[in-house]
């Protein structure tokens, strides 16, 4: 064929040099023009028919493939194969002009192939996340070391037909170079060990509340990728973890809480050390009023008497043997208290405790587990107790200790000099 239009643009009155080229670049020209319109009546075909097709079935892995663009790039590889077919039966006599753009064309291909199988393992991860184990498991990062990898042989494999050389030894150049593959592929590497540590073990899945200071990052896992965890916030910013760093440093993973019975309460409130003292007949008579230690006041009473009977203190002095303090008695009444909220596990740790005493008073602890581990609920139950506690502090003669503010300067100099000490 390239012989009948040489002969034609010579006819035309073009030299013989003239000709032959035009005649050529006339030819790459037309198989050019073929191939966008063979694309482009492949690519109509495809978004007209597999779209029906798929709808059709019942699976979902074909609609995946459709959305992620799998199954519409197919049409690009037509065109290169037409290329790639047509040129020894156009250019009988091929010169290395020819030779080398069909070399081209099969780099073209072996791209289309390479974005294919990209494609194809982004509809698998797609695939796979409809799956409950892809929580557990995730996939993706070792996907991108096959994407990583696959592009490196395409790289080799394009190198290696352009410039008509062995890919082997293409390879063996390249494993010279390793070092220097290494240290530019060095956070790739790393996050490829920390992936495999971090999966094998379990230590993070998307959906985890992670809290990670380092980075800024205290949120929830939203993906995990080959070097990177991205963690959304809860003020809905996104944070991008290298995920060396979850292996490299410490990090905390709030999953144990998630799937635990309740989540922890553990605050303290400081008890003023100047209000605490005995409990007079008095004070115990009208503390028994109070529903939650009435039973617990008689009770703890004779105990008492007993054991300064049994031991015959001399009990006309209050300081003398053992007497209820209202510190002790309110210990009683907030633990009945939180025994009788519906919201407290009691099937967790329960504590009411002292800590040791500061110059800021004598912190009373409140250590027990709520049932709802919803964060806003979780925070509601616990103002809620706190809030009781602070009203209940006055009904046992104590007091909470603060630090003065300029309000209690100002009411102290209202009152009468004489009534400062």
């Amino acid at each position: 064929m390239d012989r009948r239009l040489i002969a034609f643009f010579t006819n035309l009155g073009l030299n013989e040099l003239t000709a032959n080229f035009t005649s050529r670049m006339t030819l790459i020209l037309a198989l050019l023009a073929l191939a966008v319109l063979v694309n482009l009546i492949a690519r109509k075909i495809l978004s007209l028919i597999i779209p029906r097709l798929v709808k059709k079935t019942a699976t979902k892995w074909d609609d995946i493939l459709l959305k992620t663009g799998f199954l519409p790039k197919l049409a690009h590889i037509v065109p290169g194969l037409l290329l790639y077919l047509t040129f020894p039966l156009v250019f009988t006599e091929s010169d290395k002009m020819e030779v080398f753009f069909q070399r081209v064309v099969l780099s073209y291909i072996i791209l289309v192939v390479l974005t294919l199988f990209n494609t194809f393992l982004t509809a698998v991860n797609a695939i796979y996340s409809t799956y409950e184990m892809s929580k557990n498991r995730p996939i993706k990062g070792y996907l991108q070391i096959l994407k990583v990898v696959a592009s490196l042989m395409a790289f080799i494999l394009v190198i290696s037909v352009l410039m008509d050389r062995s890919a082997l030894g293409l390879l063996s150049g390249i494993g010279a170079l390793s070092a220097v593959l290494m240290l530019v592929f060095k956070d790739s590497i790393l996050g490829l060990v920390a992936a495999i540590q971090l999966s094998g073990n379990d230590m993070v899945r998307i959906g985890d509340w992670i809290s990670v200071p380092a980075h800024g990052a205290d949120g929830d896992v939203v993906d995990i990728k080959l070097q990177t965890v991205t963690v959304q916030n809860f003020d809905k910013t996104l944070v991008n973890v290298p995920i060396y760093s979850l292996i490299s440093s410490s990090f905390r993973n709030w999953r144990g809480m998630s799937e635990s019975e309740g989540r922890r309460i553990k605050r303290h409130i400081n008890i003023d050390m100047n209000s605490v003292k005995f409990c007079s007949e008095e004070m115990l008579k009208d503390l028994r009023k109070i529903d939650l230690i009435r039973e617990f006041i008689p009770l703890k009473k004779e105990e008492i008497d007993r054991d300064n009977k049994e031991k015959s203190i001399n009990t006309g002095h209050m300081i003398n043997g053992r007497r209820m303090t209202n510190l002790g008695i309110f210990r009683a009444y907030l633990g009945a208290y939180l025994k009788a909220n519906p919201q407290i596990s009691d099937s967790m740790t329960f504590l009411v405790r002292q800590l040791q005493p500061t110059d800021k008073g004598i912190p009373l602890e409140i250590y027990v587990f709520s049932k709802d581990k919803v964060w806003a609920n979780y925070e509601g139950i616990q103002a809620d107790i706190f809030d009781h506690l602070l009203a209940a502090i006055p009904f046992f003669d104590l007091a909470v200790y603060q630090s003065p503010s300029s309000l209690d300067l100002k009411q102290r100099l209202k009152e009468p000099a004489e009534t400062w000490l």
